[in-house]
């Protein structure tokens, strides 16, 4: 099935044409919760306690089989029926050992899986019944696995991935997202009859990074700070918001493929801070130039890669401090071609 947006569901909840399972899918739990009780406000308050059904997936009377069998339940007294499973990686992805979770990877989960207790809600993922809405809340999903593959292809899906489009994204648009995340914290606030500076909300916006857990933990405390304020000043988020810190294990690589040197150069400060290892970021760096520059932009890859070698060749004859060299080698891999 298609997936859908937050409004796509909240507008089918407005005309009462739920579908019947949704998986909710994500990290931005505040968001994944809000959803996850319109969809319960489906059934009246009154029958909530007849009609809602609120498990979390690997306790004890939260198997497979006992969700399949509330899932199956006749409604009482009303028309809806809800089966809410929190916590549904533990049955949608689960740990396994690396080997085998390899295995699977490489041959694209064609192997005959055995039979297992998951079988159940797998068939009942196929044919629901039409009077229950089973929600599955869940912070991933093995898309190899039998249950993964018909959830895909029989359920309603809703991302809820905060200020990323995706899980693990390789590279990010950091205008973009400090964009979405300044017009959120602006929202939050306008929403709790509060306003805000714009200087404050782009500081806020801007110490997240692409963390959403972050911004809306950031963005509670300074409104819980700022309470009976006219406005929440600049002032007011320098005193209460997180430190800086690096967000993105990849933010160096995706601000010099946009060739945005000065984003480039803050990351790999934060990155430096934090502790990382010159020549870990140095063999990042020669993976992107490698694998991705080649790709999106082979014109740039000579240049870089004489660049590389040159950094390579520094710190390992310890020719200047580390994190000048990997300024230097940034502001380089960023660089658009001189003309002649």
């Amino acid at each position: 099935m298609p997936q859908l947006s937050p409004a796509d569901v909240r507008a089918a909840l407005v005309k009462r044409a739920p579908a019947p399972v949704y998986l909710i899918l994500g990290d931005d739990e505040a968001e994944m919760s809000n959803l996850a009780a319109d969809i319960t406000a489906l059934v009246e308050e009154e029958l909530r306690a007849f009609n809602v059904d609120r498990l979390y997936a690997g306790d004890k009377g939260a198997s497979p089989a006992s969700i399949v069998e509330a899932a199956r339940l006749l409604p009482m007294m009303g028309d809806r029926r809800l089966v809410l499973v929190l916590r549904a990686e533990r049955l949608l992805k689960p740990k396994r050992k690396g080997r085998s979770a390899e295995m699977d990877e490489e041959n694209g989960g064609d192997e005959v899986e055995p039979p297992s207790d998951l079988d159940a809600l797998t068939d009942y993922v196929q044919s629901p019944v039409p009077s229950t809405t089973l929600v599955l809340v869940s912070s991933d999903l093995d898309k190899t696995r039998k249950i993964g593959k018909a959830i895909l292809k029989h359920a309603a899906i809703v991302e809820c991935w905060g200020l990323k489009n995706e899980k693990n994204p390789r590279f990010v648009d950091f205008r973009a997202t400090a964009r979405r995340a300044e017009e959120l914290v602006r929202r939050t606030v306008a929403g709790a009859g509060q306003q805000i500076e714009p200087g404050a909300a782009r500081l806020v916006a801007e110490r997240a990074g692409i963390d959403i857990v972050r911004l809306r933990g950031d963005l509670e405390r300074l409104m819980l700070y700022t309470v009976g304020k006219p406005a929440i000043t600049l002032a007011d988020a320098q005193e209460v918001v997180s430190a800086e810190t690096a967000q993105d294990d990849w933010a160096v690589t995706s601000a010099i493929q946009q060739r945005n040197a000065a984003e480039a150069l803050r990351q790999l400060a934060l990155a430096m801070d934090a502790g990382a290892v010159p020549y870990m970021i140095l063999g990042q760096l020669g993976w992107f130039v490698r694998d991705k520059l080649s790709a999106v932009d082979p014109r740039r890859v000579p240049r870089a890669v004489d660049a590389l070698f040159r950094a390579d060749l520094d710190l390992k004859s310890s020719g200047g401090d580390p994190k000048v060299l990997l300024e230097r080698l940034v502001v380089e891999l960023c660089e658009r071609e001189r003309r002649a």
